[in-house]
């Protein structure tokens, strides 16, 4: 038996859903640093693309080995499926498993997910305010942002020619389009700040699902009535790639939601050299500084507009804030804090 051990890796993380979410991209950032600490497998529905993934009837016909170290492999699971898988090969079939959920989630966990995280071994929340909403709760490990993949311009003016913005500055949003991450209020105080400040251009990229269409028409339709079809792009949903380069042409990243789990774009922002001015939803409360970001009452477009017309109008401020926010993300927010604060909860877990 011990020829097979490799078959097993000491932890494994879930991915067991075909969309890309945002627990998606949680895994997709994290799993790489963590394989440079651990060994760690991924069960993998969402074609990831990370390698080295193992499926069920790996786990069936080998799970039952003795772990290389310790008594026991880690079940890290993100979703209530993924956690019942864990939970199943743990307790039913007496696999030498300790199961651990991270919950994002800014609200109560229904019945049925309560009823599972009761038999975790460990829960982790992503901020406190995640922490507020469990019945237990073993660590609280804020997510981290990769600091070498998204990092500030050489020249951001030369980003911004390679889209025909050259001597702009970009007030950018990125997430979901629908009315809980904010959309129409980002819009709407572009309406109204643009105008007044013809060196700034507004960038909104992300996905919006069908059901959100008549929304995203009818922001499109304002726009275009305030005249300002020029001046305000929304340029979809775009690769990773494209996406880093977008947060390097942006001077201020606006994270308007009216709810939200965590919410990593004003970290992005962050370590791009951009500065982020958020809700008070999610994790951000616990992030954001005055020194480097401003935060405005949730669901009010009035302090929004308020605070962007601050940073608009005094350029000597916003590259001060834009300097001091990405120091903050790499001294305090990088994705390696993350990945040491998991691995040791699992190296506790598995003696």
């Amino acid at each position: 038996m011990a020829g097979l051990l490799p078959l097993i890796p000491s932890v494994v993380v879930t991915n067991l859903h075909r969309r890309f979410t945002g627990v998606s991209a949680t895994v997709k950032a994290l799993v790489p640093h963590q394989r440079r600490q651990l060994d760690l497998a991924v069960w993998d529905w969402g074609s990831l693309e990370l390698g080295g993934e193992l499926g069920l009837l790996k786990l069936l016909c080998w799970g039952w080995s003795a772990p290389r170290i310790g008594r026991w492999r880690i079940w890290h699971a993100r979703r209530d499926n993924e956690l019942l898988v864990g939970l199943l090969l743990r307790s039913l079939l007496r696999q030498p498993w300790r199961v651990v959920f991270t919950s994002a989630a800014p609200k109560p966990p229904a019945w049925w997910l309560r009823q599972l995280l009761r038999r975790c071994d460990a829960v982790i929340a992503t901020s406190p305010r995640s922490a507020e909403f469990l019945e237990r709760c073993d660590a609280v490990i804020f997510h981290g942002v990769d600091c070498q993949q998204f990092q500030p311009p050489a020249d951001r003016q030369e980003a911004l020619a390679e889209v025909g913005l050259a001597g702009q500055k970009v007030i950018a949003s990125f997430g979901r389009i629908r009315p809980s991450k904010g959309s129409d209020l980002v819009v709407e105080a572009l309406i109204e700040l643009l105008p007044h400040h013809p060196g700034w251009v507004g960038v909104i990229s992300g996905l919006c699902q069908s059901r959100d269409q008549s929304f995203l028409d009818e922001l499109i339709q304002r726009i275009c009535v305030a005249g300002l079809a020029d001046r305000i792009r929304f340029v979809g949903d775009l690769d990773p790639i494209a996406i880093r380069r977008w947060y390097q042409r942006a001077s201020i990243c606006v994270a308007a939601s009216r709810r939200e789990g965590f919410g990593l774009t004003p970290l992005e922002a962050m370590a791009s050299g951009c500065v982020p001015v958020t809700s008070e939803v999610g994790a951000w409360p616990w992030i954001i500084r005055p020194e480097f970001g401003i935060i405005v009452k949730t669901g009010e477009v009035a302090p929004l507009i308020g605070a962007l017309r601050e940073l608009i109008e005094d350029g000597q401020r916003l590259d001060l804030m834009a300097a001091q926010a990405r120091h903050q993300a790499v001294l305090i927010h990088a994705i390696d804090h993350e990945v040491k604060m998991l691995k040791d909860l699992y190296q506790r877990l598995s003696l």
